[in-house]
């Protein structure tokens, strides 16, 4: 009788910077579960997200293709992803797998899992507190429970949306962190916030009326991780209870971090700094990887896939633009490549190149923070990336983009396919038709509006679950009530 498969459950998390989880070195106590979790298998403490957000980024972790084989780049997606690559629950349901997807029903990047399970994953000030993590597992446990007594090997895809804007975390973690007055007078840090008119009002539709502090909402952030946390042991023990541990492959990786104070681009994700692009990624699997080893080396979403696919035992034929990570773990490679293309299609459109120490950004088109059209940083010397050394550095500037050119037209013959960078003139997914010809332009037509509309927006304008959803509904039709009076 041949040996059953090891299933596969892989936590993916939305927005979660590894820099503020406390097995990353953070001086905030957010993850103790996650971080005994990684205790017990490898985690990596160099991965990133090279292709921001959240549409591309899983396209890379779900395929093990770069955006060149994907040719996904953003995050409003304009049809399917191509069926030039398979994905992860493709190949697994070939080889017996019964796929199920949490939370990620209709995006691009999630195709082919058998069932897809939706929870209430968004919510308003009103409806505070948001208990997102523990809605999902309100789903999650029965199927677990369900896919424990089949004769099939599984894979369950979770993904977890507590760390992603509105951070309305329930008691006690919305105040885990924070004991002062978030609307004290004497504070002025929301000031710039509120004077960014595309995110003014969503921010403000669930942050505390009148505040004033913004180290409120960054530890509303850290309160929702340390509570999603706690709500991920919960899995974790009724993994355990359900005798599925030594079978079972863990991983947890984020899809990308999350700008909070930093570069002007508030509680949210985009740009390419490195607040952006640094994930976490651990996994745990009992008798084939060793339990508290930390590896240094770089790697990204692009090599998860290779990395699972062995693991498990699964061949394929698939030739990955990722590499399998177990050399690294063994100590046979250091590291995976050390430069790469970093992309951005959120609210930005933006390219560059990473290397150890330096970092090129590009605009492909004027960006309403109105911030110059190249940036360089030393990220040795400045890792919070606050000094822009383009107009100091000329030399490096044109070295790194020799590097990031040449790199591109490598790619475009590989896979006889444009950069998606250049073609995706529509990313944004408004009205405004073809790149934004100035940052005025930018500024006064990308509007997120409030907690309702953003879910619309990440969603593709396809129907969004609960009461947010419901409201959004409500608003439509009292503005064509109003047109329709005038």
């Amino acid at each position: 009788m041949a040996k059953r498969k090891k299933n596969l459950i892989l936590f993916a998390v939305d927005s979660l910077w590894s820099d503020h989880m406390s097995c990353y070195g953070y001086d905030r106590l957010t993850t103790p579960n996650v971080d005994k979790f990684a205790s017990e298998g490898v985690l990596f403490e160099n991965t990133f997200s090279p292709h921001i957000p959240t549409t591309p980024a899983y396209a890379s972790m779900l395929t093990g293709m770069d955006c060149f084989s994907t040719e996904v780049v953003a995050l409003r997606h304009k049809g399917g992803l191509t069926k030039k690559v398979s994905t992860l629950p493709e190949m697994l349901k070939k080889e017996g797998y019964e796929t199920i997807c949490v939370g990620f029903t209709g995006n691009p990047s999630s195709r082919g899992f058998d069932t897809y399970l939706n929870y209430s994953s968004w919510g308003s000030y009103d409806e505070r507190p948001l208990r997102k993590a523990e809605f999902l597992n309100d789903v999650t446990l029965p199927e677990l429970e369900r896919l424990a007594s089949s004769d099939k090997p599984f894979c369950l895809f979770l993904r977890h949306m507590d760390p992603h804007a509105p951070y309305l975390p329930p008691a006690p973690y919305d105040t885990m962190f924070y004991s002062k007055d978030p609307c004290d007078p004497s504070k002025t840090s929301m000031e710039p916030v509120k004077a960014f008119k595309p995110f003014r009002d969503f921010h403000l539709s669930w942050m505390p009326p009148g505040i004033t502090d913004a180290d409120h909402v960054t530890a509303q952030y850290d309160g929702a991780v340390a509570y999603m946390d706690a709500c991920i042991q919960r899995v974790l023990t009724r993994v355990d209870e359900l005798g599925l541990r030594d079978d079972t492959l863990v991983v947890l990786n984020g899809d990308h971090g999350e700008t909070l104070d930093e570069h002007d681009c508030y509680f949210d994700h985009h740009g390419i700094y490195e607040c952006t692009l640094k994930v976490p990624l651990m996994m745990r699997l009992p008798g084939k990887l060793p339990e508290g080893k930390r590896v240094s080396g770089y790697n990204q979403h692009k090599d998860l896939v290779p990395t699972v696919l062995d693991l498990l035992g699964v061949k394929t034929k698939t030739k990955f633009d990722g590499k399998n990570l177990l050399p690294m773990v063994r100590g046979t490679r250091l590291t995976n490549e050390s430069e790469f293309y970093i992309t951005e299609c959120t609210w930005m459109r933006k390219h560059g190149w990473r290397t150890p120490e330096w970092k090129l950004i590009v605009a492909l088109e004027p960006d309403f923070h109105f911030k110059p059209e190249v940036e360089l940083y030393n990220l040795i010397q400045d890792p919070g990336e606050t000094k822009n050394l383009a107009d100091k550095e000329p030399d490096m500037v044109e070295l790194l983009r020799g590097r990031m050119n040449a790199w591109i037209e490598k790619r475009k013959k590989e896979t006889g396919n444009p950069n998606p960078m250049e073609t995706n003139v529509n990313w944004h997914g408004k009205d405004y038709d073809g790149a934004f010809k100035s940052s005025e332009d930018a500024y006064n037509n990308m509007y997120i509006g409030s907690a309702s509309q953003a879910a619309k927006l990440q969603s593709g304008n396809k129907s969004v679950k609960g009461t947010v959803a419901k409201k959004a509904k409500k608003t439509k039709k009292a503005k064509k009530t109003r047109r329709a009076k005038k």
